[in-house]
C-alpha cells in the first residue's frame, strides 16, 4: 500500500519536512495548513518540489467547525471552504479533511449536519475536491466514528466520505469492529497514531502524547485490519502530534516514522518482512572506554575469568559460565566506561540482519579479519551497537579469537539476566520501536521511579521466555553526574549470597545501602533479624510478590557503568522496582 505522513509529525519548515519524508521513503504527505501558511514557498513551488522528490500531496488539513452551525454561520463556512478549494487546486490536492465541530456548533442534529456537508460537497465537487469528514474525540456533538458515518450516509453525496483516525476511535474506547460495515469506497482517508495508556483529558492526550505505530498501547494491527477488510485502498498515513517529535532532527524522525509503518505493514500482511524468532539469549555485552581497568577489577571480583586479549583488537574478554563481557579500548580515546554494545543470540543471524535492513536500522561496520567471525551489527537509536550471533550451547564461536587468558572455573553465575540502557529523552520512544520491531522483543508498560533529582522513566522490552530483557531508562533532565545516567548489566545466579560473599572476599565494596532500608525490609517481609543482618553485611536487597522473590546486590559505578547480580526464586518476574529508588539515591550520594 501507499504510505503518507502528515507534516505536523515533523520539525522544521515545510520544505525540510518534504525532503525528510522523501528521504525516509514515504510515497506522499498530508499538508498541515499552518505549515503551508508559514512557508515562504508558493503553492506552485511546493508542488514542484514534491514532484522532484517523488512525493504526492495526499490531503489538505484541517478544515474546522464546518457543520452543526446556524445558517448565518454556514454562509461564512462556505466562504472559507471555497477559498480553500481554490488553494487546493493550486496544490493539486483532491481531498480535504473536515473535522467535526468543536467550537461553533450550536445545532445537535444529524440532519442539519448532513445537509451542510451536502452543500459543502456541492462546492467541493465543483472544484474537483472530496471531503473526508472526521469525528474528533472531543467534538462538541460528533465524537464517534459511527455517528460521523450516519451523517455521511445522510449527506448522500459522492464528494463526501469519511476520514478514520485511530487515535480518535481508540482513545475513546470505541469498538473499531463496526468499521467493517462501512463501504471502503466511502472511507476517503485513514490516519494512524499510537499512544501510551494515559488517564487524562483526551485533547491533551492527543495534542502532546501521540506516538508512531508500535510505540504505544493501541492495537493498531487489529484496527487497520478492520479498515482493510472494507476494501479501503488509500494510503496508510501517520498523523502524530508529539512534543518530542516536533523538536528532534527531522530526517531521523521521518525515518523512525517510516520504520513504524513498515512494522505495521508487516503486521497486517500488506508487506512481508523476513520473519524472525525472538532472541534466544544474550551473546555478550561490551564495556568501552579509553581505560577499562576499573571494569576489569569489578568483573574479577564478581568471579569472572580473564579469557585473553583479542588477536587484532584492543579488547579483553571476561567470562563466567554463559555470561560474557568484552572490555574494549579500541577507538575509545577520552571515553569513560560505558555500555557500548549488546550481542544477541538469534536463530538465523542473516535473516535477522535482513529484517533489520528492511526496517532501516543503521548498519555498524567493524574491521574483521579473514580468520574472525563476522557478526551482523546495527546501531540502536541511543547509539548502542546491536550484534547478532548464532545460538551457542557453550562458548560462542568468536571466543577463540581471544587468547592468553585462563581456563574458566566452575561458575556461580548462570548468565545475563537483563541489561539496563540509558536513553536520551528524544530517543526513548524510537528505542522502544527499534527493539520491538527489529528484534521482536515485547514492550511492557512504562513506569516512573523517583530519583533524588527527578523521575526516571523506565520501560522494559523483553522476550516472552524472559531470556532477553532490556530495561530502557530516561534520566531526569537535572541528572548531573559526570558519567551520565549509569547503565548496568545484571547477571543471574542461583546463589546470590555466595556470589556476594566471594566478591567481598576479593575486595568488592558493594553499593552502600542505608540501615533504614533494612529496618523497613523487616517491616515489609517476614524476615528474621539475623537474615536481615546477613543481607546488610553483603549489601543485598530483597523484594517478593505472590509468585516468588528476588534478591540482588549492586557494585559501585565506574564511569557510567555498574553491575548487578540477581537471584530469582519461584515465578518472580520483576526487577526489584521498590529497591530502584534506594539504589539511585545511593549512587547519587557516591558519584565517581
Amino acid at each position: 500500500m501507499r504510505t503518507s505522513i502528515a507534516t505536523v509529525c515533523l520539525s522544521g519548515t515545510l520544505t525540510d519536512k518534504l525532503h525528510a519524508a522523501a528521504d525516509a521513503g514515504f510515497d506522499g504527505v498530508e499538508v498541515f495548513e499552518p505549515d503551508l501558511i508559514a512557508s515562504p514557498s508558493s503553492p506552485e513551488e511546493i508542488v514542484a518540489l514534491a514532484a522532484r522528490l517523488g512525493l504526492s500531496l495526499d490531503l489538505y488539513q484541517p478544515f474546522r467547525d464546518a457543520e452543526g452551525v446556524s445558517e448565518e454561520e454556514f454562509v461564512r463556512v462556505l466562504h472559507r471552504a471555497r477559498s480553500k478549494f481554490a488553494l487546493m487546486q493550486r496544490l493539486g490536492i483532491d481531498t480535504m479533511l473536515v473535522c467535526s465541530n468543536v467550537g461553533t456548533a450550536t445545532v445537535d442534529d444529524d440532519e442539519v449536519s448532513a445537509s451542510q456537508l451536502r452543500r459543502l460537497g456541492d462546492a467541493a465537487a465543483a472544484a474537483g475536491v472530496r471531503l473526508a469528514y472526521e469525528a474528533l474525540a472531543w467534538g462538541r456533538y460528533v465524537d464517534d466514528y459511527r455517528r460521523s458515518w450516519r451523517i455521511v450516509e445522510l449527506a448522500d453525496h459522492d464528494a463526501v466520505g469519511l476520514c478514520l483516525d485511530s487515535f480518535h476511535i481508540l482513545s475513546r474506547g470505541h469498538d473499531p469492529a463496526e468499521i467493517e460495515e462501512i463501504p471502503g469506497s466511502k472511507i476517503f482517508f485513514l490516519q494512524l497514531a499510537d499512544a501510551p495508556a494515559l488517564t487524562m483529558d483526551v485533547l491533551s492526550w492527543s495534542r502532546h502524547h501521540r506516538l508512531f505505530p508500535g510505540e504505544g498501547a493501541f492495537d493498531l494491527g487489529a484496527f487497520v485490519g478492520h479498515v482493510l477488510r472494507t476494501g479501503y485502498d488509500g494510503p496508510l498515513s501517520l498523523e502524530v502530534f508529539n512534543d518530542v517529535f516536533r523538536q528532534t532532527d527531522v530526517v531521523r524522525t521521518a525515518r523512525q516514522a517510516r520504520r513504524s509503518l513498515t512494522w505495521l505493514e508487516d503486521l497486517v500482511e500488506t508487506r512481508r518482512l523476513p520473519a524472525v524468532a525472538e532472541p534466544a539469549g544474550f551473546d555478550f555485552v561490551e564495556v568501552r572506554a579509553e581505560d577499562t581497568g576499573e571494569a576489569d577489577v569489578l568483573l574479577g571480583q564478581l568471579g569472572f575469568t580473564f579469557r585473553g586479549r583479542h588477536r587484532s583488537k584492543d579488547a579483553r574478554l571476561w567470562t563466567e559460565g554463559p555470561a560474557r563481557v568484552v572490555c574494549n579500548e579500541q577507538h575509545a580515546r577520552n571515553q569513560s566506561p560505558s555500555l557500548a554494545a549488546v550481542g544477541f543470540e538469534v536463530a538465523d543471524p542473516a535473516v535477522s540482519a535482513a529484517r533489520a535492513r528492511a526496517l532501516q536500522a543503521p548498519t555498524v561496520y567493524r574491521r574483521t579479519l579473514a580468520n574472525e567471525q563476522e557478526l551482523p551489527a546495527f546501531r540502536a537509536p541511543d547509539g548502542t551497537e546491536v550484534f547478532l550471533g548464532p545460538v551457542s550451547s557453550g562458548d560462542a564461536a568468536w571466543v577463540p579469537e581471544f587468547d592468553g587468558g585462563q581456563e574458566p572455573t566452575p561458575p556461580l553465575l548462570t548468565g545475563i539476566d537483563h541489561v539496563n540502557l540509558a536513553e536520551p529523552w528524544q530517543c526513548f520512544d524510537e528505542a522502544v520501536l527499534f527493539y520491538s520491531s527489529v528484534l521482536g522483543l515485547t514492550p511492557a508498560a512504562s513506569q516512573e521511579i523517583a530519583a533524588p533529582n527527578g523521575l526516571v522513566r523506565s520501560q522494559v522490552v523483553r522476550s516472552a521466555s524472559g531470556s532477553c530483557r532490556l530495561a530502557l531508562n530516561v534520566a531526569p533532565l537535572a541528572w548531573d553526574q559526570a558519567g551520565g545516567f549509569p547503565q548496568h548489566v545484571a547477571f543471574s545466579t542461583d546463589d546470590v549470597a555466595a556470589v556476594a560473599r566471594r566478591a567481598v572476599d576479593r575486595g568488592l565494596v558493594p553499593l552502600a545501602i542505608p540501615t533504614n532500608y533494612y529496618d523497613d525490609l523487616m517491616a515489609r517481609f517476614d524476615l528474621s533479624s539475623s537474615e536481615v543482618e546477613a543481607m546488610a553485611e553483603l549489601g543485598l536487597l530483597h523484594d517478593r510478590d505472590a509468585t516468588g522473590d528476588f534478591t540482588h546486590f549492586y557494585t559501585a559505578t565506574v564511569g557510567g557503568v555498574f553491575f548487578e547480580v540477581v537471584q530469582r526464586r519461584g515465578g518472580y518476574d520483576g526487577y526489584g522496582a521498590p529497591n530502584a529508588g534506594v539504589r539511585l539515591a545511593a549512587q547519587h550520594r557516591r558519584p565517581r
